[in-house]
């Protein structure tokens, strides 16, 4: 009976040592991973090793951008290139101009970036000029497009909610509006805007001081791009829609074509022809008159003949029939478009002022779209006095 009593004893005790046994190594085996884990998400976050190497911080490199493609001529090709079944340049979604001046304070914190409609990936390998900000996506002031395939109705136009979402989300609505010194009041995501004295380095003249404060005060509500009018001047590339370029050096041709923006194109001649006299029948238009010529590998186009009927951003940075630009384009690699504008406006500014920013490549191809269909915008748009810009028959029953 006493014998039977230990070797039961003995029994419990070598299973009590034995499950002992296995805590302490499932202990000592547990531990040192835990610590790796905890070691990855935190390298990770910095940059470093672990064993998530680069999670939330990006810790591998990215791959390398492809290299600028050309022309068999050797020009630079700013559009697609034979292997590119689609292609487009994403164009940002920049509400104010002065913004990516070049000589405002900081400017070089400023990238270009982000896209409209067609997701404006990131160039691999390169950051936009100064790389914090994806300016991309963005609301239109209602018309949404038939379908509903863009974020947004009518590019630079923003809303408190975007009209026509994109379908099963396809969209980037990339980042916020740029911030900006003035703010950004209903476009701009509730940051009060500022007017003329919040941008000092704008050369503003008095007069078009005062009408960017009108357009400050009132939150933008009669932008030309809210009647489906012509975005002219740079403008043409903050409106977050996409863009193709055609070159055609055999005719000394280069076209741009715009999915948004009222789906207009542009010529530029690369003939060294002159610009037309302002009284001729073409010598004041909505995108002005284009003439470009190459300077090594920068494309340098000279713009005159604008007429008085868009603003520069939806801002309203004002400007006169006495406007002139000279744009400068570069493509440093095969998904990053570069675009500098100085405005040269002795009508509205007293000085010359430059703007920049970048425009990322996208493997999509541009969709038909039509601004004034259901352009929702106008339908609840007031004046000044309360009264709607649209008729809807309130006057009529008066009368």
């Amino acid at each position: 009976m006493r014998s039977r009593l230990i070797g039961r004893f003995l029994i419990v005790v070598a299973g009590a040592a034995l499950m002992l046994a296995t805590t302490l190594i499932s202990f000592s085996q547990n531990a040192p991973a835990t610590a790796a884990g905890a070691g990855g998400q935190g390298g990770g976050q910095g940059g470093g090793g672990g064993r998530q190497g680069g999670g939330r911080g990006g810790g591998g490199a990215a791959a390398p951008a492809e290299p600028t493609p050309r022309l068999p001529d050797g020009t630079i090709n700013l559009g697609r290139t034979p292997s590119d079944i689609d292609g487009m340049w994403s164009l940002p979604y920049i509400i104010n101009m002065a913004d990516r001046a070049t000589n405002r304070p900081n400017a070089g914190g400023r990238g270009g970036g982000g896209g409209g409609r067609g997701g404006g990936a990131a160039a691999a390998g390169t950051a936009p000029a100064g790389g914090a900000q994806a300016a991309g996506g963005g609301g239109g002031r209602g018309g949404a497009p038939a379908g509903g395939a863009q974020a947004g109705g009518r590019g630079g136009a923003p809303a408190a909610a975007p009209a026509g979402a994109p379908a099963g989300g396809a969209q980037a609505a990339a980042a916020a509006p740029d911030a900006n010194a003035g703010g950004g009041g209903r476009g701009g995501g509730g940051r009060g805007r500022g007017g003329a004295a919040s941008e000092p380095w704008i050369p503003f003249l008095p007069w078009s001081a005062a009408v960017y404060n009108y357009h400050s005060k009132n939150e933008s509500k009669y932008d030309p791009e809210g009647y489906c009018l012509p975005p002219g001047g740079p403008r043409l590339y903050a409106t977050p829609y996409p863009m193709v370029i055609l070159q055609q050096p055999e005719l000394k041709r280069i076209y741009q074509v715009f999915e948004g923006g009222t789906h207009v194109w542009r010529e530029i001649f690369m003939d060294g022809r002159p610009h037309p006299a302002k009284d001729k029948l073409q010598g004041a238009t909505w995108l002005g008159h284009s003439v470009g010529r190459w300077e090594g590998d920068t494309l340098v186009v000279d713009v005159t003949n604008f007429n008085e009927g868009s603003w520069l951003d939806y801002f309203g940075h004002p400007h006169t029939d006495q406007m002139h630009v000279t744009e400068r384009w570069t493509r440093p690699n095969k998904n990053t478009l570069h675009y500098e504008a100085t405005i040269d406006d002795p009508g509205a500014y007293s000085a010359p002022w430059t703007t920049a920013w970048d425009i990322n490549w996208s493997g999509q191809s541009i969709d038909e779209y039509i601004c004034q269909e259901n352009n929702q915008y106008l339908n609840h748009l007031k004046d000044d006095f309360g009264r709607y810009v649209i008729d809807h028959g309130e006057e009529l029953q008066k009368f």
